[in-house]
């Protein structure tokens, strides 16, 4: 794992926050894994979802035989509202000390260390209730990537509200996952981090297949290629009513 750069706190730090727009003091931030612009791959995502967070698209979502469109808006409100992405550093507010600037020159630096790499094909599977994307095969470049963002970001994260803290359920985590939440900000870090693109909300049981069978159809040509990493994406909520959008990407140039 790449270990945080002491370059990149160094110059966040320096920077004290000035007068802004009320919203981008409200802002939340995300680092995803995004395909790339343009592509088959982003456009089959966006056409599950019914939105395309980097062009602001929005329509239907997918038509999957036996499942109502009312439904189906239901099934993707909640990965429609984040937009296509597999996490690396999960949503966060900044610390009251540092500029929206100070996260986008700390991730263009992050951008320079690093190297384009592919991982492991991608399926169509369940997730608990949900379905996702995940890959095949355990990845270390991948897990690398995102432990290296989640320790490189997280002296720019605001600390946890106690509303944000129980949104996560913690009740429900195990103690290591509690843990990760009580020091990161996301239970889902590290030995606990699972690589996925989400396509669902909870679904039914009798949902399921109907729906792998039509995101199967969706995806297979697409993820007949191996898919590259090659940039990190920074995406911005500007109000908690309104859906994450894309930022900007930064290409790996390592």
């Amino acid at each position: 794992m790449l270990k945080p750069n002491p370059s990149i706190i160094f110059w966040a730090t320096q920077k004290k926050r000035w007068p802004e727009p009320t919203d981008a003091m409200t802002s939340r931030y995300a680092i995803y894994f995004t395909p790339e612009p343009d592509s088959a791959f982003e456009q089959a995502g966006a056409t599950c979802l019914g939105r395309n967070a980097r062009t602001g698209w929005s329509g239907a979502p997918l038509h999957v035989p036996g499942i109502p469109p009312a439904r189906m808006q239901v099934i993707t409100a909640a990965p429609r509202r984040y937009g296509f992405h597999g996490t690396l550093k999960a949503p966060f507010h900044l610390a009251e000390t540092y500029i929206d600037a100070s996260l986008m020159e700390a991730v263009a630096h992050l951008a320079t260390q690093l190297a384009p790499f592919d991982m492991p094909p991608l399926t169509v599977a369940e997730l608990g209730s949900f379905i996702a994307l995940k890959p095949q095969a355990d990845s270390d470049a991948l897990r690398n990537l995102a432990d290296t963002c989640v320790t490189t970001f997280d002296p720019l994260r605001a600390p946890m509200t106690p509303e944000d803290r129980a949104r996560r359920q913690p009740d429900k985590l195990t103690a290591g996952q509690r843990e990760n939440l009580d020091r990161w900000g996301y239970p889902y870090v590290f030995d606990e981090f699972r690589f996925h693109m989400t396509l669902t909300g909870p679904v039914q049981p009798e949902e399921s297949k109907p729906l792998m069978d039509a995101y199967r159809e969706v995806f297979d040509s697409v993820l007949a290629e191996p898919v590259s990493i090659d940039c990190i994406t920074v995406f911005e909520q500007k109000q908690p009513d309104q859906p994450f959008s894309v930022r900007q990407s930064f290409r790996f140039s390592g």
